[in-house]
């Protein structure tokens, strides 16, 4: 017996040191898959969920004019309320104005009081908008309506994509950054959709749905993890952090590596805004932000049926923005899809592309449609027959006219279509990821404050440059825009797919190229 125990002992030992091996060989080679794969996104998408309600608020009301000026400027309209040119114009571009005044206040807030409370704030000029509209006896209260509107999609376009980048993991961060435009793009469709069967005041009445429900639901929702660290909230920030991931999941590293990037940084100042590390970050965002606006994007959605109307498209110009914003909630979801596998980059050419050839189109096109006939000259022969002369031209028309009417619908298409694949979501998404950590709250401020101030300018503009040179200078000048949107891709956007915040600010941190691929290639040569 004492012989085979001591066999046994000589065997056992001869075999542990392999048996430790292949046990600890796996725990330490194979911990991040088991780790990852605990992760439950069910709550994440919830937390996503709550905060877009605000985005699909402000798609909703960017668009409200669209169905609604054409009826505030027929005959038929209220004295009160009825629209002349100037008023139309500032009906239609007020809204980015007050989105402008939301950005500066969101650059305060976001910082104050943080993200979710930032948007959660975003509901109350937002119903008082809807109600002062809902009820207007004026064309003040329009204005001061839309304004309001405007204020709360500032702070929502400001605020929700940081909040969603702040409680996303890398994963899935790129597919839930396109949700903002998404929902936005969503809220719109709704817009249109109800447009020509409900009344504009009931239009109002249901624009404050939205934006309460938002209110209800992230009542219940957890404030960013990164915030609360950043607040000295430890065990705050941990349950806030394991309810978004799953009670299974493992926070201590993830909470680590936030810690570590808040630890490494303080408070910014004037001196250092002119370190690479801030300044190229932050002017990426702005310059994108600013072309954005300047490809014409805002007054195409805010002015789609007047647009529609002189282009002589074929089809009602109700039924044209209901077309247009279907296809831009369609090619919003493809963008979705394919973020996280084509790349930022490669969407953003595919984008600027499609917008150049078909902001080219619309320019060649306006530029060659005939002016609508005037009155009948007073020296025309009484007797000829003029009903069946009539009906001689238009049957002789009928083709041209019907090709030609479906050339503007069909670009305009196209040119939704190609901004919604890249420029429209990858510019809210790469705002939250490129920005600095230290300063994200007021540098996103910054950048929805600069386009929407350029799209104050260019909305407003638009109504008189249509009026005095028709649709054919504002198209040229957004075809230029897309050229140097295309140029500025290539140059100073970098590719931000597969890494997290921290990896992508330690890139803007090495003071190196722009483009992480050619960053890699300097790496491998070292």
């Amino acid at each position: 017996m004492l012989v085979c125990l001591h066999n046994a002992t000589d065997v056992f030992m001869k075999i542990s040191p392999a048996a430790d091996m292949e046990e600890e060989t796996p725990l330490l080679n194979k911990r991040p898959t088991p780790h990852e794969s605990k992760i439950n996104n069910s709550r994440l998408f919830l937390a996503v969920f709550s905060a877009v309600l605000g985005n699909f608020s402000f798609g909703y009301s960017l668009v409200y004019s669209s169905p609604v000026l054409p009826k505030l400027k027929s005959p038929d309209a209220d004295p009160r309320l009825r629209m002349g040119t100037e008023q139309a114009a500032w009906f239609g571009s007020i809204y980015p104005l007050g989105a402008a005044a939301g950005g500066l206040g969101a650059m305060l807030l976001n910082d104050m009081i943080g993200r979710k409370l930032s948007i959660m704030m975003s509901a109350l000029p937002s119903v008082i908008g809807y109600l002062l509209m809902g009820g207007a006896v004026n064309i003040w209260m329009l204005l001061a309506g839309r304004f309001l509107t405007g204020i709360a999609g500032g702070m929502t376009a400001a605020s929700i994509p940081v909040y969603i980048s702040e409680i996303s993991h890398k994963d899935v961060r790129g597919t839930l950054g396109s949700c903002p435009q998404i929902t936005a793009v969503f809220g719109a469709l709704a817009l249109y959709a109800l447009g020509p069967v409900v009344p504009w005041r009931w239009l109002a009445v249901a624009g404050e749905v939205p934006a309460l429900l938002m209110v209800v639901l992230l009542v219940f929702m957890p404030r960013s993890p990164r915030r609360l660290l950043a607040l000295g909230r430890e065990q705050q920030a941990e349950r806030a952090l394991r309810w978004l991931r799953g009670k299974h999941y493992d926070t201590s590293i993830e909470l680590s590596a936030i810690q570590h990037s808040i630890d490494t940084q303080g408070k910014v100042t004037w001196s250092q805004l002119a370190t690479p590390i801030y300044y190229k970050p932050i002017l990426i965002a702005v310059v994108m932000r600013f072309l954005q606006q300047m490809t014409g994007i805002t007054p195409t959605l805010v002015y789609l049926e007047t647009i529609f109307s002189k282009s002589n498209v074929s089809v009602p110009p109700s039924y044209d923005a209901i077309i247009v914003g279907a296809v831009r909630l369609f090619s919003v979801a493809v963008a979705a899809s394919l973020m996280d596998k084509a790349g930022r980059k490669a969407l953003l050419y595919t984008s600027s592309l499609l917008m150049f050839l078909s902001a080219l189109t619309l320019t060649m096109n306006s530029h060659t449609t005939a002016c609508p006939p005037g009155p009948a000259p007073p020296n025309l022969t009484v007797s000829l027959d003029y009903s069946s002369h009539n009906a001689i031209g238009d049957t002789l028309a009928a083709g041209p006219q019907t090709a030609a009417g479906i050339i503007p619908l069909i670009s305009t298409m196209v040119f939704i279509f190609g901004y919604a694949m890249g420029w429209g979501p990858i510019t809210w998404l790469l705002m939250s990821e490129v920005l600095p950590l230290v300063a994200r709250g007021v540098a996103s401020g910054l950048c929805v404050t600069v386009s929407w101030l350029t799209a104050f300018v260019l909305t407003h503009a638009f109504t008189h440059l249509v009026d005095r040179y028709g649709l054919y200078l504002p198209y040229l000048c957004f075809t230029v825009v897309c050229v140097l949107c295309l140029l500025f891709s290539a140059v100073c956007v970098p590719e931000t797919r597969g890494r997290s915040l921290e990896e992508i600010e330690n890139y803007f941190r090495t003071g190196r190229t722009f483009t992480i691929n050619r960053s890699r290639s300097i790496q491998q040569s070292n």
